[in-house]
C-alpha cells in the first residue's frame, strides 16, 4: 500500500527515525464525534468497524468511559481544560464565558515541553482561548510538519458521525438492514426511528474506515511503534434521548487506547485487555500530560490514569448538564459500577424540550406524531412528560435506564448514599452551574464565574440546598426566607421554588408580584412564570414581554422558553417577538421565536 500522504517514504522514514532520538512518546487522538459505544468491539452485532476492532485488540479497551457532559461545547470544555466546565462556569452550551488568567489549556503545557501540537479541526471550547494553545489548528494541520526528532501531540476530529448526518439532505442510501438493529426500548418501534438506525451505523462503518486508514498512514511513516493512539467520541449520542441528556446513552463513549511495547512501563493495563476502570473527560488532558512526563497543573481537577503521574482509579464519574440550545434546564449526575443517580433541579421541565436542530431528525419527528397520536407505550412516551425530581437506576441490570428506583423503599440506603457523593462533588468543586445565565452574562463582564464561587464569603451552600428545595418544593418556610436573601442566586432559586408550588396562596402570589422589581432579569421571569402559573396571566406575559427587549441576552432568551411554556396565551406579543427577531443576539433566540411563531401563525 502507498502512503498516504504528501511526503515521500524516504522523507518520512527520516523523520521516524530522528523522532526516536527522543524517547518521549508521540500522542495520537482520533475523535470521533456524537456516538455511543457502536462498535464490534463493545460486543454490538450489528456495527461493521473491523479497523477500530484492530486497534482494540491491540490495546485496552475503556468499557466504563464517559463524557462528563453530554453534548459538545461543554464536553470539550471539560477536555481542553482539565477542569469541570460546571466549576468553570462553562457548561451552557456555547455560551462562552470567560475564565481565570491561570486557566491554561493542556496543549500549552504540552509546547512548553517540546512537543508540537496540532488540531484538525474542531475547537469549540465553549470559552476564549488563550494564546499559543496550538503550533496549528486548521484543516491542513498534521504532525508531519513537525521540526525533527520532535515529538507530537496531534488531534484529529470527525464529524461522519455527528448528529446532522441523519438530517434528511445528508441522507445516503442505506447499507445497513432496518430490521436487524435493537432499538432502545423508549424507542417505539417505527420505520423511521429503525431507518435513522440504519444510516447510523452506515456512517460508523464510514468513521471506521476513516481510522484505518489514519493508522496505516501513521504505520507508513514508520511512527506506529513510536505512537500512544487513543480513539473516543467526544459524547454519547446521537438517536433521540442521547446526546443533551445524562443518561448513559448521552455520556458513556467508546475509548480505545493503543500503547506501543517500548512504552508499556507507562500504562497500568495490559493491551489486547478490557477494563472497568471509570476514566472521565476530565482525565484526559492530565493523562496526555503524565504520559509526556509532564505534572498536571495544580488547578486541574481531572487525575491521570495512564504515565508517570497516574493516580488511583475513581470510584465515581460525574456528569452534568445546563442550557442545551435553546432550552434552559439543569441536571446533575452520579454514576459507579452499578448504579446512576441523576437530579433533576428543574423537574417541571419535560426530557423533551423542542430543539429545533434535535427535531431535524425523521426519528425524532415521528416519535412526536406517534405519541401525540396516542400510540406510545408508557416508557415510550416517556421522554415527553414531566421528569422525576430524582431518578436511580440499576444500570448493570437495566442498561437502558428504564426503571427508576428513586422511590423504591429497597434502595433507600444506595439513594442516600449516591445523593451524598452528589452534594459532595457540588461542593468540592464549587459548582458554578447554579448561577442562572443571565447573571452568568453580567459576572462575564468583569471576571468570572469560577472566581465568583471562590470569593471569601460566597454562600455556594445556601445556594444548593435552596435549589434542592426547590426542586423538591416540600420546605416553602425555606423558600420563602429564601426570598429576602442579599444574594441573587439564593433569591433566584427561592423564586424558582415558589413559582413551581402548586395552589399558592394569597401572600406567596403577593411575594411573587413584588419580585417583578427585582433588579435581576432572571428573578423577574422566575416571578413571571409562577404568576402564570397560578392565573395572574395579564400581569405575568406584560412582563415576560418586557424582558424581551432587555439587553442581557440570556435573559431575552429565559424569555423566549417562557413564551414556549404560554404557548396560545402569548399571541398578544406577536409585536415583541418580531421586534427582537430583526436583531436577534444569538441564534438560540431566533430559533425559539421563529419556531413559535410558524406554529401560532
Amino acid at each position: 500500500m502507498k502512503p498516504l500522504s504528501i511526503f515521500s517514504t524516504a522523507a518520512l522514514a527520516a523523520l521516524s527515525v530522528a523522532a526516536k532520538a527522543d524517547d518521549r512518546p508521540n500522542i495520537l487522538w482520533l475523535v470521533s464525534e456524537d456516538n455511543s459505544p457502536y462498535l464490534g468491539c463493545y460486543g454490538d452485532p450489528i456495527a461493521q468497524t473491523p479497523h477500530l476492532d484492530q486497534l482494540a485488540s491491540e490495546g485496552v479497551v475503556f468499557d466504563m468511559a464517559f463524557s462528563n457532559a453530554p453534548v459538545c461545547a461543554p464536553s470539550r470544555s471539560t477536555i481542553i481544560s482539565g477542569l469541570y466546565a460546571s466549576s468553570l462556569g462553562t457548561e451552557n452550551m456555547r455560551s462562552g464565558y470567560n475564565i481565570p488568567k491561570d486557566v491554561k489549556f493542556f496543549p500549552q503545557y504540552l509546547r512548553s515541553a517540546g512537543y508540537y501540537c496540532t488540531n484538525n479541526a474542531k475547537k469549540d471550547y465553549n470559552m476564549p482561548e488563550p494564546k499559543g494553545v496550538w503550533d496549528e489548528s486548521s484543516g491542513k494541520a498534521h504532525y508531519k510538519k513537525r521540526k525533527e526528532g520532535q515529538p507530537f501531540f496531534a488531534v484529529f476530529n470527525y464529524a461522519i458521525t455527528h448528529e446532522s448526518c441523519l438530517h434528511p439532505e445528508k441522507h445516503k442510501p442505506v447499507q445497513t438492514d432496518p430490521a436487524t438493529v435493537k432499538l432502545n426500548p423508549h424507542h417505539p418501534d417505527i420505520p423511521e426511528v429503525r431507518s435513522d438506525y440504519a444510516k447510523y451505523y452506515d456512517r460508523m462503518t464510514d468513521l471506521d474506515n476513516i481510522v484505518g486508514k489514519m493508522v496505516q498512514e501513521l504505520k507508513d511513516a514508520g511512527e506506529y511503534e513510536n505512537t500512544i493512539i487513543f480513539y473516543y467520541s467526544d459524547h454519547g449520542g446521537v438517536l433521540p434521548w442521547s446526546k443533551r441528556f445524562i443518561s448513559d446513552a448521552g455520556t458513556k463513549v467508546p475509548m480505545i487506547i493503543r500503547v506501543p511495547e517500548k512504552y508499556k512501563k507507562l500504562s497500568p493495563f495490559n493491551m489486547g485487555s478490557r477494563t472497568s476502570r471509570i476514566v472521565n473527560f476530565v482525565d484526559l488532558g492530565p493523562t496526555v500530560m503524565s504520559l509526556a512526563g509532564i505534572a498536571p497543573a495544580k488547578n486541574m481537577q481531572g487525575l491521570p490514569f495512564m504515565g508517570k503521574y497516574e493516580t488511583k482509579p475513581r470510584k465515581l464519574s460525574v456528569n452534568y448538564r445546563a442550557r442545551m440550545d435553546e432550552r434552559i434546564d439543569l441536571c446533575r449526575g452520579v454514576r459507579n459500577e452499578e448504579f446512576h443517580y441523576i437530579m433533576n433541579y428543574m423537574p417541571w421541565k419535560r426530557y423533551g424540550q423542542f430543539l429545533e436542530y434535535l427535531w431535524k431528525a425523521p426519528s425524532m419527528q415521528a416519535w412526536e406524531a406517534y405519541y401525540k397520536a396516542g400510540k406510545c407505550s408508557p416508557l415510550e412516551g416517556r421522554f415527553f412528560n414531566a421528569k422525576d425530581v430524582e431518578e436511580l437506576y440499576d444500570v448493570k441490570n437495566d442498561p437502558y435506564e428504564t426503571n427508576n428506583l428513586a422511590k423504591d423503599p429497597k434502595y433507600a440506603k444506595v439513594l442516600k448514599q449516591m445523593r451524598k457523593e452528589h452534594f459532595a462533588f457540588i461542593a468540592e468543586t464549587k459548582d458554578a452551574g447554579f448561577i442562572p445565565e443571565g447573571e452568568l452574562e453580567e459576572i462575564s463582564k468583569q471576571g468570572t464565574a469560577y472566581e465568583k464561587v471562590r470569593e471569601a464569603g460566597y454562600p455556594l451552600n445556601e445556594i444548593h440546598k435552596m435549589a434542592f428545595a426547590a426542586a423538591q418544593g416540600d420546605d416553602v418556610a425555606l423558600l420563602r426566607k429564601g426570598i429576602a436573601h442579599k444574594n441573587v442566586v439564593v433569591r433566584y432559586w427561592a423564586t424558582q421554588g415558589i413559582a413551581h408550588l402548586k395552589d399558592l396562596s394569597a401572600k406567596d402570589i403577593s411575594l411573587l408580584e413584588k419580585l417583578l422589581k427585582d433588579p435581576s432579569g432572571s428573578i423577574r421571569l422566575s416571578a413571571a412564570e409562577g404568576l402564570y402559573l397560578n392565573g395572574k396571566k395579564d400581569m405575568a406575559i406584560k412582563a415576560i414581554g418586557k424582558e424581551l427587549s432587555s439587553d442581557n441576552s440570556k435573559v431575552v432568551l429565559y424569555a423566549c422558553n417562557l413564551i414556549d411554556l404560554i404557548g396560545d396565551d402569548a399571541k398578544s406579543l406577536k409585536k415583541e417577538m418580531n421586534e427582537t427577531l430583526k436583531n436577534p443576539a444569538d441564534k438560540y433566540i431566533s430559533r425559539s421565536l421563529t419556531h413559535w411563531l410558524d406554529a401560532h401563525k
